[in-house]
C-alpha cells in the first residue's frame, strides 16, 4: 500500500537551493533512512511529507486516511504532565508505561512538561509517537539522548514496526541494523540505495568514482579541442561552427560542484600538555535531599587519555564531567588541575549562539568590525562558505548549528577535551572526520556518548557508571564494556528464574513466603480460561488474515488486531509454566 508519494518537491532558503525536484514513494514495509550533509534539507523534506510546509513546487500525495505518527527536531509536548502529553494520542495506558519506562522515562509520568529537560523532552516525544496508532512512522533523530539499552531496544521495536518507516539518524549501527533502503540527498538531489548503510557507501563511493571519471574524460577532451581552435578553426561553414561552439562549452564547463569545499581541518595547533592533568580524589556528587549520583571516584588522567564514559541516563555521566570542568563543585573530594591544562567542554546543550547574529560574528566575536583572513580561513574549513558565514545563526539547519559550536570550541586549542554526546545532530560527514581528528589529537579526550560506533573507533578504556553510585574503569573501550552488559544481563536473566522457581519450595519449608496449593491451582485455571479465550480469538483473526487475501488494507488491519493477542498469549504461557512448576514444589 502506497502512503505517501511526492513527486518532484523543491525547497529553498534565502540564497540557495536545499533540494530540486526530489521523488519518494514510501509504502507499507518499507525501511528508508535519510541521510545527507547537515543543511542539505533533510528536516525540511520531513517536514513537507508530513504536511507542516508546503513545497516551493511539485507535489505530495498521501494515501486514503494514512496514519501518520512523527517525531520532529523540536516538540511540543503541550502544557500538561508527562503523561497528558503521550495520553494526547488514541494509546493504550499499559503500554504507554511500558515505552517510557523503556525510554528511561518510567516514574516520570506525573511530572510537568514544562520541568523536564531538552533531552527528556525528546524521549517523552518519542514515546507519544512510538505509541500512536500509525501506518506510517517519521523519525527525526531519535537516538539522541537515548542510553545504550533504550537504543537497542528501539532498534528491536522498528525492526518489528509493520507499517512504512522513515528514519533520519547519523547512528550508524541503527541504520544498517533497521533500514532496507538509504535515500540520500546530495546537492540538491536525490539518490536512493538499496540496503542498509553499507549499500549508502557503496553507492555514494561509485558515484564520485564516477564523476571523477567523467571529468577526466572532459578534460582529455577540452585539451584536444581547445588545440583545434588554436589551430585556427574554419569559420564560414555551418558544421565548423557547430563544432567551435560545442568546443567553447566543452573548455569553459566546469565539473559539478562538490558538495562541501575542502576537508574539515580540525587541527588548530594544541599547546603542549605536562605530565599532571587531571586527578580525581575521592569525588562525590549528590543534589540536595537525594542519594549520592556517584562516590569514591579515584582517576588520574594520562596526557594521552581516550576515556570513554558509559551508563544508563540519570546515572552522573554528565555531572561528572561538570565537576571535572569545574561548572559544578562536587559535594566532596577534590579535582586537581595541572598547571597547562587548556580544557574545554562540549556539552549537550553546545554554547549559547545568538539566533540574530551572524556566523562570522559568533566565530569572532561582537566587537569584530569583520572577520580577517585567519578567521575566514577556520569558517571555511568547517564548511561554512563565503554564503554561509554572512547568514543569520536562525537559518541554519541544527547540525549546522551544532558544528558551528564544535568550531567555536576546538577554535580555543584546548588540550583537554571534555566532550557529552558530541555526535547528536552531526552528520555522517563530520563524525567521520571528528573520529580521525580524536585519533590524532595531542592531548587528554573523555568522551559520554552512546554512540557506538563512535565509542568503537575513538576511545580505549571506559569508565563504567552501574546506577547504584559505584564507578569502575574498565580496559578495552566500548567492545569491553558491551560483553560486560552482556554478561551481567545473562546472570540476570538466570538468577530471577532460580528465584521463581525456589519461592515456592521456600514457602514449603516454612518460612511464610510461599502461597497454598489452593491458591496456586485456583490462578492456574484463570490462566487457562484466558489461553483458551485468546486461542479462539486468534483462530478467528488467522482466518480473517487468510482471507484478506491481495486486500492490503484489510491485510493491516487485522495484523495489527493479530499482533497483541499472540503477545498476550505468549505471556500467559509463560505465566502457566511459572505456576505449573509452582505447583510441583508444593
Amino acid at each position: 500500500m502506497i502512503l505517501i508519494d511526492a513527486t518532484e518537491v523543491t525547497m529553498v532558503r534565502p540564497g540557495r537551493d536545499l533540494f530540486r525536484d526530489v521523488s519518494v514513494t514510501i509504502s507499507t514495509g518499507d525501511r528508508i533512512g535519510l541521510v545527507g550533509l547537515n543543511g542539505t534539507g533533510k528536516s525540511s523534506l520531513i517536514d513537507v511529507l508530513i504536511g507542516n510546509r508546503e513545497p516551493e513546487s511539485g507535489s505530495v500525495r498521501r494515501g486514503r486516511d494514512v496514519r501518520i505518527a512523527a517525531l520532529d527536531q523540536n516538540p511540543d509536548l503541550g502544557t500538561g504532565t508527562v503523561r497528558d502529553a503521550v495520553m494526547s494520542v488514541d494509546g493504550e495506558s499499559w503500554e504507554i508505561d511500558a515505552v517510557l519506562d523503556k525510554l528511561g522515562m518510567g516514574g516520570r509520568e506525573d511530572t510537568p512538561v514544562s520541568q523536564l529537560s531538552g533531552g527528556e523532552a525528546k524521549r517523552v516525544a518519542l514515546a507519544r509517537a512510538l505509541v500512536h496508532p500509525s501506518d506510517l512512522l517519521i523519525l527525526d533523530e531519535p537516538t539522541n539522548h537515548l542510553d545504550v539499552d533504550a537504543i537497542e531496544w528501539l532498534e528491536k521495536r522498528l525492526s518489528a514496526y509493520k507499517g512504512g518507516l522513515l528514519l533520519v539518524t547519523h547512528d550508524r549501527h541503527v541504520l544498517d541494523r533497521v533500514t532496507n533502503r538509504v535515500l540520500e540527498l546530495d546537492r540538491g538531489k536525490a539518490f536512493v540505495h538499496e540496503g542498509g548503510y553499507d549499500a549508502y557507501l557503496e553507492g555514494r563511493a561509485l558515484r564520485e568514482e564516477q564523476a571523477a571519471q567523467a571529468e577526466k574524460v572532459r578534460a582529455n577532451l577540452a585539451r584536444t579541442e581547445l588545440a583545434w581552435l588554436r589551430r585556427g578553426a574554419p569559420a564560414r561553414t555551418s558544421k565548423a561552427k557547430a563544432r567551435i561552439r560545442s568546443a567553447t562549452e566543452i573548455v569553459t564547463s566546469r565539473p559539478e560542484e562538490a558538495a562541501r569545499t575542502g576537508n574539515l581541518d580540525l587541527h588548530f595547533g594544541t599547546p603542549r600538555l605536562g605530565n599532571d592533568v587531571v586527578e580525581l580524589t575521592n569525588l562525590e556528587f549528590a543534589h540536595p535531599d537525594h542519594p549520592p549520583l556517584f562516590t569514591n571516584v579515584n582517576l588520574a588522567i594520562d596526557p594521552r587519555e581516550r576515556l570513554g564514559i558509559v551508563g544508563s541516563n540519570g546515572t552522573g555521566k554528565s555531572t561528572l564531567l561538570d565537576a571535572i570542568s569545574g561548572r559544578r563543585k562536587p559535594t566532596n573530594g577534590s579535582v586537581t588541575i595541572g598547571t597547562t591544562v587548556v580544557m574545554e567542554l562540549f556539552d549537550q546543550r553546545g554554547i549559547e549562539l545568538n539566533p540574530q547574529m551572524r556566523v562570522w560574528q559568533a566565530v569572532v566575536g561582537d566587537d569584530a568590525v569583520k572577520p580577517d583572513w585567519t578567521d575566514v580561513q577556520l569558517m571555511e574549513s568547517f564548511w561554512f562558505d563565503s554564503d554561509a558565514q554572512y547568514a543569520p545563526i536562525e537559518l541554519l539547519s541544527g547540525g549546522e548549528r551544532r558544528r558551528l559550536q564544535l568550531l567555536i570550541t576546538l577554535a580555543r586549542k584546548p588540550n583537554v577535551l571534555l566532550l557529552d554526546e558530541p555526535t547528536n545532530d552531526l552528520d555522517l560527514d563530520t563524525l567521520r572526520v571528528l573520529e580521525d581528528f580524536l585519533e590524532d589529537f595531542p592531548g587528554a579526550v573523555i568522551v559520554v556518548s552512546h554512540d557506538r560506533a563512535f565509542l568503537e573507533r575513538t576511545v580505549d578504556d571506559v569508565i563504567v557508571f552501574d546506577g547504584s553510585g559505584s564507578v569502575s574503569r574498565l580496559p578495552g573501550g566500548y567492545e569491553a564494556y558491551e560483553k560486560l552488559r552482556k554478561q551481567q544481563s545473562s546472570t540476570s536473566k538466570n538468577d530471577s528464574t532460580k528465584q521463581t522457581s525456589a519461592s515456592p519450595k521456600k514457602g514449603k519449608s516454612g518460612s511464610g513466603g510461599g502461597r497454598s496449593a489452593s491458591t496456586i491451582r485456583h490462578e492456574l485455571k484463570t490462566v487457562e480460561k484466558d489461553m483458551a479465550r485468546l486461542d479462539k480469538k486468534r483462530a478467528t483473526l488467522t482466518a480473517e488474515l487468510e482471507a484478506a487475501g491481495a486486500d492490503h488494507e484489510e491485510l493491516l488491519r487485522v495484523s495489527e488486531l493479530l499482533t497483541p493477542v499472540v503477545a498476550e498469549i505468549e505471556q500467559l504461557e509463560e505465566r502457566w509454566l511459572e505456576l505449573s512448576e509452582e505447583a510441583e514444589g508444593q
